[in-house]
């Protein structure tokens, strides 16, 4: 389908084929979910998966991140309600502990799907 051209002014501005319209044309296009499907941030799911909760440090060395790096994914992952975050603190030590969210959950499995789903194409 073509996209849709709006004159505004002079000026010519070409509008983005709309999502269900990409869809159509491309079903493959739209099964991966690209919070979910970000390599490192499907790393912390794919970790969390099996240990359910984990502490900053623990993500950090078992996924080789930067504390600036993995710190923005999980506040992606959060914001999208796919873990939750938890301070506190350990004797002395503060400390951050991060669990997977069953949308969380859910996301690593119709994540799965769709990429098994892809290679049976």
């Amino acid at each position: 389908m073509k996209p849709e051209v709006q004159k505004i002014g002079e000026v010519r501005e070409v509008q983005e084929v709309r999502a269900e319209e990409k869809a159509a044309a491309d079903p493959a296009d739209t099964a991966l979910d690209e919070v979910v499907h970000q390599r490192t941030r499907l790393s912390v799911l794919a970790v969390l998966a099996e240990v359910r909760e984990a502490d900053f440090p623990y993500l950090k060395a078992t996924l080789k991140l930067t504390d600036g790096n993995l710190g923005q994914h999980i506040e992606i992952l959060a914001r999208h309600g796919l873990v939750t975050v938890r301070k506190g603190h350990e004797g002395r030590r503060p400390r951050t502990w991060v669990r997977i969210t069953e949308e969380g959950e859910a996301g690593l499995a119709a994540e799965i799907a769709a990429l098994r789903a892809l290679l049976r194409m």
